[in-house]
């Protein structure tokens, strides 16, 4: 009989490396089969077992997952160019791809998916996801918006200008947190146990010294009996998707005693058994004892519908935070250009006091519009470098001082379509309930809290299990002086043993029926009532995303349809704005009019310009948001799924 079994078992069991035979972990030994019992054989064969079982799940054990990697990609360096970052739509969104911490998170997720599978079809229960997913920042938001224009980031000031106030202080920096989960925190319960299928090579070694005084020295002619046994045992149990066990045991005993009236010392005993468990009511059925294997499978396919998910979220807010920055940059110039116009009004009005065609205090006034142009300049340029470092911080793992320091100059435009693409609203909530990844994975969590459902059920009937076994049995020793007889059935030594076990001389077999029937089962009853309650929860919630889901697409819908006629008046006001200016203007280069009527024509026609910009963002974030809502905004921008999951575009 040959065995190999690594260093450590090796030296624990007192035996040197001999020539190499076999290769264990990177080292070669061969056992010893000569000048030891059959029991140190045994010994040895059952510590090899052992080793060569732990060997073989190492060998199984999964791939360890990519490490963490907080590098930025290629891309941003090449971007960067003497200090700027020219950034169009599209590389913002394949920053996003690549860099995104967020998305980066997600990513680890997907292989979890494959170890709660792994558990399960080891007989495990599955430990669950993280439903929770992080939307991009607020942002300060575009010119005119209700963030920038409202009492707390403005302060109560005079129309036409405002007092910076910190980002912070506004919740703009912070990621929203989505909780996708349609049972909230309270997971169901376990239900009934599944069986452990991955199988088990059970065994043990036992060495025994035993004295005991007699008080009857008839009984054994000793006053003190001592006997030594040594048992050696190995099994391997198996459990199946029915819910049953089979155990396979091989058991050996060699015992010796000091006894004067035995027939046999020492002597050995062998069996070898085979026991079967079948459950007949709590535990049986193929359906119910993979439950959590197909929960798992589930459990794969919403790590992948919740990736995308964080996908659509992310890719939505970076669109809208580049739309938001494009629309400040743009403001930015508008305010540059109204600077300039009240410089040249002033310079104009200082001609005019100075040849006594005006007045001293329309200089005053001139002035006056000089200084708050300039303030409404320098909160413009704030809002937009304030943009500027939450962009950045959402294209980027981390930002070296080359990167903080760069400018991101937008080389996209804000541009709005002749006209809109006319759908009916049925149609395109019936897209958007079929092919959103959260309500998806919302079906599915549905699908497993049902599935799960079996095991409470399960768990509140009797125990009634179907029970057998079938053991072959062998005895044999060296007869003693004390025998009657040179020919007894019993002498000889292991090989007569194992020759009896294999002929079936002493068999034993059954067959019973085992019941544990409680008289209240209050445990199992209330997990099953509250499985049951929590399962209609997750359909109420279900249904409520759906609802959701079909209101964001309508509101969508109705802000691109508002959006779009904001523009057209928008622009039709800066028209007629510039039309009023210019008049103004003639009429105070000819004297007929004062600084303070071209100061007034000038700040409207301002503010025309930084509501037509404003309109021009709000239709493109609507545009955004309704594509989120239809969950075709990562398609929609050529984003391919499989390049987000590699992180390369």
């Amino acid at each position: 009989m040959k065995s190999f079994v690594g260093q450590p078992i090796v030296a624990a069991a007192g035996f040197q490396p001999a020539r190499p035979s076999r290769q264990l972990w990177g080292r070669r030994f061969r056992l010893p089969t000569a000048g030891h019992s059959i029991f140190q054989k045994y010994a040895i064969f059952l510590l090899s077992l052992a080793v060569a079982a732990q060997a073989q799940q190492l060998q199984r054990l999964p791939p360890m997952s990519r490490p963490v990697s907080l590098d930025n990609s290629q891309r941003i360096r090449d971007l960067l160019r003497a200090g700027t970052i020219n950034l169009s739509l599209q590389d913002a969104l394949a920053l996003a791809i690549e860099n995104n911490l967020d998305i980066e998170l997600q990513r680890f997720t997907l292989p979890q998916a494959d170890t709660e599978l792994q558990r399960a079809k080891g007989g495990g229960i599955v430990r669950g996801l993280n439903y929770t997913l992080s939307e991009v920042p607020v942002g300060v938001g575009g010119p005119l918006s209700p963030l920038v224009t409202s009492p707390a980031a403005t302060g109560s000031v005079t129309n036409g200008t405002s007092v910076p106030t910190n980002a912070l202080e506004l919740g703009v920096l912070g990621e929203p947190q989505d909780n996708y989960s349609m049972q909230g925190t309270i997971l169901q319960s376990n239900g009934s146990n599944v069986p452990i299928y991955d199988p088990a090579i059970v065994g043990g070694l036992n060495w025994s010294h035993v004295s005991t005084p007699e008080t009857d020295l008839l009984a054994y002619g000793q006053p003190n009996l001592v006997t030594q046994g040594f048992t050696a045992n190995a099994g391997v149990q198996q459990s199946f998707s029915t819910g049953g066990q089979v155990s396979v045991n091989f058991d050996n005993s060699h015992q010796s005693t000091n006894a004067l009236n035995t027939s046999y010392n020492p002597y050995t005993g062998s069996s070898l058994g085979l026991n079967i468990t079948q459950p007949l009511l709590r535990g049986f059925g193929i359906g119910l004892n993979r439950r959590f294997i197909r929960i798992a499978g589930n459990e794969r396919r919403i790590t992948s519908l919740l990736f995308q998910q964080q996908l659509i979220v992310t890719v939505y807010g970076v669109v809208r935070l580049y739309t938001d920055f494009v629309a400040l940059y743009e403001d930015e110039k508008v305010k540059a250009e109204t600077v300039r116009a009240a410089e040249k009004l002033l310079s104009d009005t200082n001609a005019q006091v100075e040849a006594g065609t005006l007045a001293p205090v329309e200089a005053t006034r001139a002035n006056a519009e000089v200084f708050s142009t300039r303030q409404d300049l320098i909160n413009a340029r704030g809002l937009l470098e304030e943009q500027e470092a939450i962009l950045k911080n959402v294209l980027t793992r981390s930002e070296d001082e080359a990167i903080r320091s760069a400018h991101v100059i937008p080389t996209a435009t804000l541009e709005i379509p002749a006209q809109d693409e006319v759908r009916p609203i049925q149609e395109l909530i019936g897209e958007a309930v079929a092919n959103r990844p959260d309500l998806g994975q919302a079906r599915l969590q549905v699908e497993n809290n049902i599935i799960g459902l079996q095991g409470a059920k399960n768990a509140t009937l009797p125990e009634v299990d179907l029970v057998g076994m079938a053991q072959n049995n062998g005895l044999a020793g060296p007869l003693t002086g004390f025998s009657s007889s040179s020919n007894q059935p019993f002498s000889g030594g292991y090989g007569s043993v194992l020759g009896q076990v294999l002929a079936r001389d002493y068999p034993t077999f059954g067959i019973g029926v085992q019941v544990t029937l409680p008289i209240r089962n209050r445990i199992a009853e209330s997990d099953l009532a509250r499985d049951e309650l929590q399962v209609k929860q997750s359909q109420v919630r279900a249904a409520q995303l759906q609802n959701q889901a079909k209101l964001e697409v309508e509101d969508a819908l109705i802000a691109i349809r508002r959006s779009r006629f904001a523009y057209e008046a928008a622009e039709q006001a800066l028209k007629f704005q510039q039309e009023s200016l210019d008049a103004e203007q003639a009429k105070f280069e000819v004297g007929a009019s004062t600084a303070f009527f071209v100061i007034q024509y000038e700040s409207l026609l301002a503010q025309a310009k930084s509501t037509e910009v404003a309109a021009k963002s709000s239709y493109v974030k609507a545009r955004a948001a309704l594509q989120r809502a239809m969950g075709s905004i990562v398609t929609d921008n050529n984003i391919s799924f499989d390049a987000a999951v590699k992180g390369k575009m």
